[in-house]
């Protein structure tokens, strides 16, 4: 039973590696439809607070439910470090789809595809696993003390930022989506240097939880965001440019400031 964990659990983290160059590569010629990529042909919509509670709430319930049962589990610093990832996705699963649910958005509303959601509901147990699993049971790093702390406050800071800068960027966003005027130009913040500083907060987040964990799951799983998002908001720039040409600045990036 252990070895054939062991096996999932390797045979899972070669999966999280693999399959972001072909996300990487599909995102960048083919925008995700929903938001204001929204368009027809990928099956039932459903209300975008409930597709975001349901694809992320693996996060939550599958980590909550695999993480006692790890050799670690009952070890401090494992309890202590996989807080900042539950940290972020009851942000994500329960307090950002009740912020969509009472928002009034009467002009830029439109469903959710329940196959783009099931995609990521799938990801999400991956991913879920593979954390849960790397935190509780096979993290090689709790034994020394001084070292652990060090790394774990540094990657928290790290963190921190990068979740303060993806809520700030969301409730921007909300703010202008309750205003009933469809889309317009974000400004003020880093939405004056990037289309999508949500986005760049996040990939900052799960570099914080790499740096944190120093293990080959936070590493995937950070270079896997950035192979979802970071196309993502490159097409989000052409669309703004697109849709408001002139009006849109031009020396905006999509995600990382001055750089992509």
């Amino acid at each position: 039973m252990i070895q054939d964990d062991a096996s999932l659990f390797h045979n899972s983290l070669l999966a999280l590696f693999l399959i972001a160059p072909p996300t990487f590569l599909s995102l960048t010629f083919l925008q995700a439809p929903y938001g204001k990529h929204h368009r027809p042909g990928w099956g039932p919509n459903l209300p975008p607070p409930l597709a975001w509670l349901l694809m992320e709430s693996p996060t939550l319930w599958l980590t909550l439910l695999l993480f006692p049962h790890g050799l670690h589990s009952h070890n401090p610093k494992a309890q202590t470090l996989i807080t900042p990832f539950l940290l972020h996705y009851f942000n994500r699963t329960i307090i950002y789809p009740l912020r969509l649910l009472f928002t009034p958005s009467r002009k830029t509303a439109s469903g959710f595809p329940l196959s783009v959601a099931l995609m990521a509901f799938v990801f999400n147990l991956l991913n879920s696993y593979l954390q849960a699993r790397s935190i509780s049971h096979y993290h090689a790093h709790y034994t020394s003390s001084g070292f652990f702390w060090f790394r774990f406050f540094i990657g928290l800071l790290v963190f921190l930022c990068g979740m303060g800068i993806n809520v700030w960027s969301d409730r921007v966003l909300l703010r202008l989506k309750s205003e009933g005027k469809g889309y317009v130009v974000p400004r003020g913040g880093l939405f004056d240097l990037v289309a999508c500083p949500n986005y760049f907060g996040e990939i900052v987040e799960w570099l914080g939880w790499a740096v944190m964990t120093c293990s080959w799951a936070g590493l995937g799983f950070f270079l896997y965001t950035f192979a979802n998002l970071g196309p993502r908001a490159r097409a989000n720039r052409r669309w703004y440019l697109e849709k408001f040409g002139e009006d849109y600045p031009k020396q905006r990036k999509g995600v990382i400031p001055y750089l992509y």
